[in-house]
């Protein structure tokens, strides 16, 4: 059989692994007491240093998760109990088929989730805070009868100090009285002060450039010209609206379209005004727009967990094919072919379940702080798609160990 590894520490690992999962404990509690680019900075430290956590300290890791998980395997027969005593003797072995699993997990959820986080509050916000009763999109110049709102985007002071930039922001003119037709979550301010040379803005803007209402904040209109207007109202739903909320005089000779580019309407809707959304298409119509743009983080995922997937199955495949002498001796002292695969499904499922459970947690310590920056509410984690990254995973680990276990046992078989 195949030598126990020695289970003391590396003096040199398990210091630096320890001090990344603080690093990462300390960056999680920033994040969460934080906001706005803060926030979201620090949760992307999260994950990059309990991945490094969880690297260095894998074998300890690996041991502890074939104690813990391994107490249900000893209630599954002979072939479960050396599963589980065969992953706590070569905790090296484990710690080293673990990691990529949890690579892939914790990346590919993160990236994924994110969308799905932002896509979902995009549109909860959008239902809830669209209160005309119709949607005139392009409508004519003179139109009357509603609040013309001119969508475009417009560069917006982020940071303090050395951290300040700019950064392309979604907003919108509007010529009426918003409120009428919008409900944008006022939590400081008023929107009925909102008159040229002032603006309202999203709570991650001010929260992000620490401003307050009374402040004035820096932007670049759409053709390059500065303007500094104060800011009259700070406002929560402007993912799914608008981050910017200015008058639509202060963009006047800005934009390329030169005019209004929606027209709101509340109650009947007037005669000649040509075709109408209702809110629900306009709203369903805005998330196929953006699921078109979403294709980047898809690729990502797909191919970061690409990546790892491939190195999982490199590791387990390798691993199986090292231990062709290990599997050979239980042969000889009379174990069947069938006992030994299913020890090695047994192994192959404790591997899938501990990198599927600390990459999910890796995920959710970044998640949870950085869709608080990003979207104000907790992630949104549709069932399905997790439960497909949890059964990929654990179908890869299954694959990656039998597969070359049965091609190893039938050659053995051969050569007997």
């Amino acid at each position: 059989a195949a030598a126990v590894e020695r289970v003391r520490p590396g003096w040199i690992r398990t210091p630096l692994g320890l001090a990344a999962v603080v690093g990462g404990v300390a960056c999680a509690r920033l994040a969460a007491t934080s906001g706005g680019e803060d926030a979201a900075n620090a949760a992307l430290g999260v994950v990059m240093l309990f991945m490094l956590a969880v690297a260095l300290l894998g074998p300890l890791i690996a041991r502890a998760c074939a104690g813990l998980l391994g107490l249900p395997l000893r209630a599954a027969g002979a072939s479960g109990s050396l599963a589980a005593a065969n992953s706590r003797a070569h905790a090296r072995r484990l710690a080293s088929a673990i990691t990529p699993i949890v690579l892939a997990m914790a990346f590919a959820s993160t990236l994924v989730f994110l969308q799905t986080s932002e896509e979902d509050a995009t549109h909860r916000q959008q239902s809830a805070g669209l209160l005309a009763d119709h949607v005139i999109t392009d409508p004519p110049a003179d139109a009357r009868g509603g609040v013309a709102l001119t969508r475009t985007s417009v560069l917006a002071m982020f940071g303090e100090g050395a951290e300040r930039r700019f950064q392309s922001t979604s907003a919108q003119g509007v010529a009426g009285d918003v409120t009428t037709v919008q409900d944008l979550g006022v939590r400081e301010g008023s929107l009925g002060a909102l008159r040229p040379g002032t603006v309202a803005v999203d709570r991650s803007v001010a929260e992000s450039a620490r401003l307050r209402v009374g402040d004035h904040v820096e932007l670049r209109l759409p053709d390059g010209v500065p303007a500094h207007p104060e800011i009259v109202a700070v406002y929560t739903r402007g993912l799914g609206l608008g981050q910017i909320t200015l008058p639509a005089s202060d963009l006047t000779g800005h934009t390329t379209a030169g005019r209004a580019t929606e027209l709101l309407v509340r109650g009947p809707l007037p005669a000649g005004l040509g075709p109408a959304m209702s809110p629900a298409d306009w709203t369903a119509a805005q998330s196929t727009d953006r699921e078109v743009g979403a294709w980047a983080n898809a690729v990502m995922a797909a191919v970061l967990g690409g990546f790892a997937a491939v190195a999982a199955a490199n590791t387990l495949v390798m691993t199986v094919l090292d231990r062709r002498r290990e599997l050979r001796m239980l042969r000889l002292v009379g174990s069947t072919r069938s006992q030994v695969l299913r020890m090695l499904r047994w192994e192959a499922l404790l591997i899938g379940g501990a990198g599927i459970t600390l990459g999910s947690a890796i995920a959710l310590a970044t998640l949870f702080p950085l869709t608080k920056a990003v979207t104000g509410a907790p992630p949104h984690i549709p069932p399905a798609l997790y439960a497909s990254f949890a059964a990929a995973a654990l179908a890869l680990g299954l694959a990656a160990t039998l597969l070359p276990a049965r091609w190893s046992l039938r050659q053995d078989t051969y050569a007997s």
